[in-house]
């Protein structure tokens, strides 16, 4: 008689990480196309106010009339809302099985560094996140907005030009770009391994190019707005 057991549970484990690594390297690629058209939008700003302000009004008329106003950004939200629940807990689902998993530390090398990096360097841009959010989206606040104008908060250039000239706001912004650099260099190729686009040696250094790539294009490009705020080539 053919046994009805259920299969062994490490085989079902095995099964959920490998779905929890293809989810988080999906979500992590929309997250990537999404930070390297948000870091394009944001280097308008070196062309000037009618430039940037324009960029982003364009963002709310886009689809227009078959959406509403605004229709694609809250379209973008909810997308972005839902990849960032499902990355974080696939994240944080791994880190806590690979917690319970060894009984000892990792030894300590580039694999013991890297892996506590992608962690907390997440925990960490997961709170600039919330931060720049309220920054510039749902707050709008700046310490430095009465140098800009009363109205600054509804000048997109302006309330930019004014957090920018404060240097612990440039600072902050700077170790959460160094941050995103280091996520991205690693996150990029992990995606890519997890979805087995490394299965040769050319695609593998593909991806490792791919990976640091990305990294130094998207958060130079994100630096290079704030950094020519700080230091007065933008006013």
């Amino acid at each position: 008689m053919a046994s009805t057991s259920a299969p062994p549970r490490p085989a079902t484990a095995r099964r959920t990480t490998i779905a929890l690594k293809i989810l988080m390297a999906g979500t992590g690629l929309v997250f990537v196309g999404y930070v390297l058209l948000h870091m394009y939008g944001n280097l308008k700003a070196l062309a000037g106010e009618e430039s940037f302000n324009t960029y982003a009004e364009h963002l709310r008329t886009i689809g227009e009339p078959m959406l509403p106003y605004g229709g694609l950004l809250w379209v973008i939200r909810v997308v972005l809302l839902l990849s960032l629940v499902g990355h974080a807990y696939a994240a944080f689902t791994l880190w806590a099985r690979a917690g319970t998993a060894r009984r000892t530390r990792y030894a300590a090398g580039k694999a013991a560094l890297r892996t506590a990096w992608m962690r907390w360097g997440g925990v960490f841009l997961l709170l600039f996140v919330v931060w720049h959010l309220l920054h510039f989206t749902i707050l709008k606040v700046s310490p430095n907005t009465a140098a800009q104008g009363p109205d600054v908060e509804n000048n997109p250039y302006r309330l930019v030009v004014a957090s920018f000239q404060v240097p612990w706001m440039t600072l902050l912004y700077v170790l959460a770009m160094v941050a995103l650099a280091l996520h991205l260099a690693h996150g990029v190729f992990s995606a890519m391994q997890t979805l087995g686009w490394t299965s040769t040696p050319a695609a593998y250094r593909r991806a490792k190019w791919l990976g640091n790539g990305s990294a130094v294009v998207i958060a130079g490009g994100f630096l290079l707005p704030p950094l020519a705020i700080l230091f007065g080539l933008i006013k």
